[in-house]
């Protein structure tokens, strides 16, 4: 009898399940932990209606074999692929991957479109996935707000089951389509190879429902599909006039029957990004100067001689002690006063900002030269703690700090900067380091120093260049001071 999947079992003397997290068509998604490298994963397990089938087996195989080649920021990381034979003789195929933490695209246009700022930086980060898949050759063919995940860093997209190679015949064996009707590009119902272009029809439809709150052809079957395409009016974005005008014509282009009309996902990419609004810029500080008052006349009392005190001098004060008080207190705020008047004079003297590393641009386009690193700092010494920036009265919280690490890796990946297997090991170092701190498993030192030294042992191998590295050991000695 097949062993169930529960809470508490351990597949491949590795991963303990803890709990089921998801599920879809082809597989469960749990929750577990690998017991080698002690950190939280996702384990995608082959639902077990289709375990025995061999065909399902194999492209969850390809599936891992496909996403494993692919390090990018709005991609999700597959770690590892395994089977494990049960006692029965049947087999449990799974993908361990990166565990996520937000919230599916799907769920989140239940609610209604997107604001189009917000829906533009979806489709141009979903773009940029899609660009960085392309030129390794693999197209996704399943582009669905169900496989986009937003998360606190950005979108992640997920779930390449039915991912292909450039070229190969896009049908199943037994001459079906892969993928969901409404999003699927009209020349894949005639059976066309798999080609770059049937991934952007679907992020144009993708990018119109996030716009639009609805897809331009509704359908749940093929024979829909097909009826929406030769019936339906053209998509339009009429209706959203405060939309940029380029960023209407490249998600209508995307959308175009032909699939030679359609841009590159590169192309979609450079049009959205090109398009997102600056964040807000910091709060100015106004100086407001300071407004010395003239002093105001004082009624003197009279000396015994009839005299003000004014021109009695020191006698006048020492017969009225009353008035020596208040003349004390009159020269004291005379002085503040010349001190405060001194003070507004002087020129604006700005404190001296914290040094933060530069993490750059989140993508960058192959055709734009990669930028380096304001300068190339001397390299840093594993053994040697560097103080990082100057800190301040509230140091940065451990999830704070450790996105900034996680930024400064992505931008470096970005421009060249890392080399891809160098950031996927920071990123695991990384990912390790805050679980185990955060469960109170370890301290914070020892796992900071680990990290510190694996990104000076991957600079002498030429993986991290010696500016990036030199960021990257400050940004980690700044997380070594994080509140836990």
């Amino acid at each position: 009898m097949k062993a169930a999947l529960h809470p508490g079992r351990l597949l491949a003397r590795r991963y303990r399940l803890l709990d089921q997290i998801g599920a879809g068509g082809m597989s469960v998604i749990w929750r577990a932990r690998d017991e080698v490298l002690d950190r939280l994963v996702a384990l995608k397990v082959l639902a077990p209606s289709l375990a025995a089938d061999a065909r399902f087996r194999g492209m969850v195989r390809e599936e891992a074999r496909a996403a494993a080649q692919l390090v990018h920021p709005h991609l999700t990381s597959v770690h590892d692929y395994g089977e494990t034979v049960d006692p029965d003789g049947s087999i449990t195929s799974f993908v361990v991957m990166e565990l996520l933490d937000g919230e599916e695209l799907e769920l989140r246009l239940t609610e209604g479109p997107l604001p189009w700022a917000e829906a533009v930086q979806v489709g141009a980060q979903v773009a940029d996935a899609l660009a960085a898949a392309h030129r390794l050759g693999i197209v996704h063919r399943d582009i669905t707000p169900a496989n986009v995940m937003m998360t606190g860093t950005g979108v992640k997209v997920l779930d390449f089951g039915i991912a292909t190679r450039i070229g190969a015949p896009d049908e199943d064996e037994d001459g079906e389509t892969f993928g969901t009707p409404a999003y699927v590009a009209p020349e894949r119902l005639d059976g066309a190879p798999a080609q770059p272009s049937t991934d952007v029809y679907s992020l144009g439809v993708l990018l119109y429902e996030a716009l639009t709150g609805r897809v331009p052809y509704p359908a749940d079957t093929w024979e829909q599909l097909s009826a929406a395409l030769a019936d339906g009016p053209p998509p339009t974005l009429a209706e959203l006039p405060e939309l940029p005008p380029p960023v209407a014509r490249i998600c209508l282009r995307s959308l175009a029957r032909d699939p030679a009309e359609r841009p590159t996902a590169r192309q979609v990419a450079t049009v959205l990004r090109g398009h997102l609004l600056p964040p807000d810029p910091p709060a100015a500080t106004i100086r407001v100067p300071t407004q010395v008052l003239p002093p105001q006349p004082v009624d003197l009392p009279p000396t015994a001689e009839g005299k003000t005190s004014e021109g009695a001098g020191l006698e006048g004060a020492t017969a009225d002690p009353g008035w020596s008080r208040r003349r004390l207190a009159l020269l004291l705020v005379l002085a503040v006063g010349v001190a405060l008047a001194g003070v507004a004079l002087l020129p604006e003297q700005r404190p001296t900002p914290r040094t933060q590393p530069s993490v750059g641009p989140t993508t960058t386009s192959p055709s734009d030269p990669p930028v380096p690193p304001s300068s190339e700092p001397t390299t840093p010494s594993p053994t040697t703690p560097s103080t990082g920036s100057t800190p301040t009265s509230r140091p940065e919280s451990l999830v704070e700090a450790a996105s900034r690490v996680d930024g400064l890796i992505t931008a470096g990946l970005s421009a060249g900067e890392i080399r891809d297997d160098v950031g996927l090991d920071l990123r695991n170092e990384l990912r390790n380091l805050t679980a185990a701190v955060s469960s109170g498993r370890d301290e914070l030192a020892p796992p900071v120093a680990r990290l510190r030294k694996k990104v000076a042992v991957r600079l002498g191998e030429g993986g991290i260049s010696p500016g990036y590295a030199s960021q990257l050991d400050a940004a980690i000695a700044d997380l070594g001071a994080a509140r836990v």
